[in-house]
């Protein structure tokens, strides 16, 4: 199937006798005792299997597990390697998960941040215990372009992992499996569910290995599952993930050239801009450049919220990926110890009328 017919499809089992169209909702906790049933709904659950298989076949995986939240399956990752594990990760990540492996795993795992889009630094940063690098691409709020392919063989000759986190690209645009990526997570919170009131994340894995059943031993035991209600709307939403993404990258790109022509803007972060430093990366692995962009404004943190204080359309709120447009000073959103600029707003480009969302910058850029 084409990527248009498998989310449609391939999230739909149906065991119902009356064969209904879609798969109707199973809430049973537990499952009556047969060869080869369910048992117990932490383990598994038919809504769940649906979205799993859903989200392997997406990102062309052997297996996925899906989570309660996009932290729940990136910190399922870490809780799956052995203690004294040395972590490489980006400088420029989702701080959400930057600040779980600073706090949570804080003694028990090591961790070097590095520029990810120098390979010479991410060499120097392997150490003898290095056993996961852990890449964002296009990286949050600074859409950085990671090559997969280049630290994915990097990584293979120091004997590491590679974890890619393609909340941005979604599997419209980009598979981290064919560029050499172990395991792909989501924060299916975002795109997946595109319309900010689902919340889960999942994993995806190149091959049913060790280490993977180490990851579904944490998601089962840990049990920080999304509810069957969740999984059944995650599908739902899924059937419209590719037009829906090419929706929002077509509006990104002429927001982004937009903006790079005002006078009003310091800088732009969009990979789909030629003068993006990752631009020819971004376009050898991806097919569309998404739909998140950032921009600087001239002047500090005050200057930045009165542009976001004038929006009519862009609601001032985190998070991203649903198809209303959000926007947000970042650094106020990360707290004390970001390295974020003060002036940089993080625009998640939604499906309104795109003349609508340049009118709206114009008067709020004046």
């Amino acid at each position: 199937m084409k990527l248009e017919t498998l989310a449609i499809h391939g999230g739909n089992i149906v065991t119902d006798s009356e064969k209904p169209v879609i798969q109707p909702i199973t809430l049973s906790t537990t499952f009556v005792h047969q060869p080869e049933s369910m048992i117990y709904a932490r383990a598994n659950n038919p809504n769940r299997h649906a979205l799993e298989r859903l989200l392997a076949g997406l990102e062309k995986g052997a297996d996925a597990a899906a989570f309660s939240s996009g932290n729940a399956a990136g910190v399922s990752v870490f809780q799956a390697l052995e203690p004294g594990s040395h972590i490489i990760a980006p400088d420029d990540m989702y701080h959400g998960l930057k600040n779980a492996i600073l706090s949570l795993f804080k003694g028990v795992l090591e961790a070097t941040f590095v520029d990810m889009t120098d390979l010479e630094k991410i060499k120097q940063a392997f150490k003898p215990n290095t056993k996961l690098v852990w890449i964002e691409t296009p990286s949050n709020p600074l859409l950085k372009i990671t090559d997969i392919a280049a630290v994915s063989n990097l990584a293979k000759e120091k004997g590491a992992m590679v974890a890619c986190d393609n909340t941005f690209a979604t599997p419209v645009f980009q598979n981290p499996i064919d560029f050499g990526a172990d395991i792909v997570m989501h924060s299916s919170t975002k795109y997946f569910g595109g319309h900010s009131d689902i919340m889960g994340g999942a994993l995806i894995t190149k091959e049913k290995d060790a280490f993977w059943e180490k990851v579904k031993n944490v998601q089962v035991s840990g049990g920080a599952v999304p509810s069957p209600m969740d999984c059944y709307y995650l599908c739902r939403s899924i059937k419209t993930l590719p037009y829906r993404m090419k929706g929002h990258a077509e509006h990104a790109i002429v927001l982004a050239n937009f903006l790079s022509t005002h006078e009003s803007v310091e800088k732009v972060y969009y990979p789909g801009l030629k003068t993006h430093p990752g631009h020819l990366i971004a376009a050898n692995q991806m097919t569309g450049f998404g739909g998140i962009l950032s921009f600087q404004v001239k002047g500090g943190a005050e200057e930045a919220d009165l542009v976001i204080s004038k929006l009519k359309y862009f609601t001032n709120a985190t998070s991203l990926g649903g198809v209303e447009s959000l926007i947000e000073r970042r650094a106020a959103s990360e707290g004390p110890d970001t390295l974020t600029p003060q002036n940089l707003i993080r625009v998640s480009v939604g499906l309104e009328h795109l003349y609508d969302l340049l009118e709206d910058l114009e008067e709020a850029l004046h």
